[in-house]
């Protein structure tokens, strides 16, 4: 998944659009690697190169992080250098293939094993629980372990929630709902005359993946050392009939996205009561009709059961140390720094993000729709943690298993093409 928040499918990760431009403070090097001379040598100190994605955090928080940080660490100085997120799979590919690699770079969370496959990546499974590894959020801890060794760190998140129009919600007697049950009731309720219970367009599989996950079912899964696809399971299959209920009750397309047209954009025109979207596109909105300022809120997708939010898809990032890095303690003293308590909370109320651990989420109470998001953060997954995921997303069978199904075609055989094609991509 920067605030606000858009999430982008992450290979390209969870992405937030804050007006503030990054690299104001920062060096962009755009060819640089990193590494040459080591100051250290002649006794300075080390220069440590880090390479942050535009746009995930805000110069101001670079700059209180590398003041902050150097203080502490008196023999590191910090070379932060912003990267664009066009191109950059083959740049960290080349980096980490070199011998004058940053010393950490962040990744989205769902590339760690991309990369990993490709060597290069240090293996920081001994340093997980110093790190407090076993209070990570799993959208971020299980991407970046690749075969029990864990690769990636898990630095910040975002998830969708259900954004809600109050008044239209009030008008029709309904409270937010926590089961999907209730859901499904208060929005067939909320789904009347001009008003569309919820925009649900018929292709956004990430929402689709939550519910998939909720029923105990998975895109893909590892069998026998292989991967194929498990969307003709009965629990997969389960959550493809549950999105296809609630799709229904609104005038969602079934042939696209939520990019086209822009749901925000329809949202704003102020007749649909509900959305699946990060808290930040509550902002987007009420940009487009400042009339709704004040009459938009938040509950998370619910799941099953009312004791706890349903399951969603994380995106974010993770932070990594090159196997080439020049300088491999100070590196992790920036990972150990970044993915620790201080700066996590500090980034956490920032960019109203999700921090990496569950127990931080009380950084982010005060801000009802990321406190609403990390809730939701505690059921969150990623997709299925193969080097060749990238590929499926590429061509996406998955969003045409889903047009299928809503214009009518067998949902158990649409799911077999399906998961055929997507066992073919994980297998070449």
């Amino acid at each position: 998944m920067r605030p606000p928040v858009q999430i982008r499918p992450l290979g390209r990760t969870a992405v937030v659009s804050r007006t503030t431009a990054l690299a104001a403070a920062v060096a962009l090097a755009a060819t640089a690697c990193g590494g040459s001379d080591d100051p250290k040598a002649s006794g300075g100190p080390e220069k440590v190169t880090v390479w942050i994605m535009k746009d995930s955090v805000t110069d101001a928080f670079l700059d209180r992080f590398r003041a902050g940080f150097e203080a502490e660490h008196e023999d590191i100085d910090l070379d932060i250098q912003i990267q664009e997120w066009d191109g950059i799979g083959e740049k960290v590919t080349a980096a980490l293939a070199s011998k004058d690699a940053p010393d950490v770079i962040e990744v989205g969370n769902t590339q760690v094993a991309q990369y990993a496959a490709g060597g290069g990546v240090r293996d920081l499974s001994d340093k997980v629980a110093e790190l407090n590894g076993a209070d990570w959020i799993p959208g971020l801890a299980e991407p970046g372990k690749v075969d029990g060794r864990q690769y990636g760190i898990p630095w910040y998140a975002a998830n969708r929630v259900v954004i809600y129009h109050k008044d239209l919600f009030a008008q029709a007697g309904v409270t937010p709902p926590k089961t999907q049950d209730e859901w499904l009731a208060a929005t067939a309720k909320l789904n009347k005359g001009k008003v569309q219970g919820i925009y649900l367009p018929g292709q956004n599989w990430y929402t689709l993946s939550g519910f998939v996950w909720e029923a105990g079912g998975d895109l893909a899964v590892r069998d026998g050392g292989k991967w194929k696809g498990a969307l003709d399971t009965p629990q997969a299959l389960a959550g493809m009939d549950f999105y296809r209920k609630l799709q229904a009750l609104g005038k969602g397309p079934k042939d696209a996205d939520e990019s086209k047209p822009p749901q925000a954009e329809v949202f704003a025109e102020g007749d649909v009561a509900q959305i699946v979207a990060v808290p930040g596109g509550a902002e987007i909105v009420e940009e487009i009709n400042p009339a709704l300022k004040g009459k938009l809120a938040f509950f998370p997708v619910p799941g099953r059961t009312a004791d706890k939010p349903g399951a969603v898809f994380t995106g974010g990032s993770d932070l990594i140390v090159p196997e080439a890095s020049a300088h491999p303690d100070a590196a992790y003293e920036v990972v150990k720094a970044l993915a620790g308590e201080k700066w996590q909370t500090d980034m956490a109320r920032t960019m109203s993000y999700v921090p990496n651990r569950t127990s931080l989420a009380r950084a982010v109470q005060d801000d009802e729709g990321t406190a609403v998001m990390a809730a939701g953060a505690a059921r969150g997954r990623a997709t299925p943690n193969s080097p060749q995921w990238a590929a499926v997303e590429a061509t996406n069978p998955i969003k045409q298993y889903m047009t299928a199904v809503l214009t009518g075609t067998d949902p158990a055989a649409a799911a077999r093409t399906a998961s055929e094609s997507i066992t073919r991509t994980l297998g070449s």
